[in-house]
C-alpha cells in the first residue's frame, strides 16, 4: 500500500510498514516542517493513506472537506514504540484496504473507521 506518514509517525512505525513491504514516504525524511494542508495533497496526489498523529488532519477532512485518499490517526499515547509500530502492522495487515478513503482512529484495542463524503 502506499502510505505518506506525518513527521510526528514515529519512526519505528515507519520501519515496520517498509519491512512489511508498503511503500512509505516519511515527512520527517523529506520535508520536516511541511504545513498540514501541504502533506494532506501529496498523500492525495499519490493515492495514498496519511498516517498521522495531529488531530488538525480531522479539521482539513471534516470542516475544510478537502480531498483526501484516507486519514490514519493514531491516538496510542503512553505506548512503547514497539508496541505501537505492531499495532499499526496488524491493522494494516487485517484491515488495510478498508483504511483507504476514509477517517480512521486508532487507540489502544479499537480501530474507528469513518467513511468521508
Amino acid at each position: 500500500m502506499n502510505v505518506v506518514a506525518d513527521e510526528d509517525v514515529d519512526g519505528p512505525i515507519v520501519q515496520r510498514l517498509r519491512a512489511d513491504g508498503h511503500d512509505v514516504l516519511y515527512i520527517a525524511e523529506l520535508s520536516p516542517s511541511a504545513v498540514d494542508e501541504d502533506v494532506l495533497g501529496q498523500a492525495t496526489e499519490r493515492g495514498a493513506l496519511l498516517i498521522t498523529v495531529d488531530k488538525d488532519f480531522g479539521d482539513l477532512v471534516f470542516r475544510q472537506r478537502l480531498v483526501h485518499s484516507g486519514v490514519l490517526l493514531l491516538r496510542l499515547e503512553g505506548l512503547t514504540n514497539p508496541t505501537k509500530a505492531q499495532l499499526v502492522g496488524e491493522v494494516f495487515r487485517d484491515r488495510g484496504q478498508e483504511l483507504l478513503g476514509g477517517f480512521s482512529v486508532l487507540s489502544l484495542g479499537r480501530l474507528r473507521i469513518r467513511r468521508t463524503p
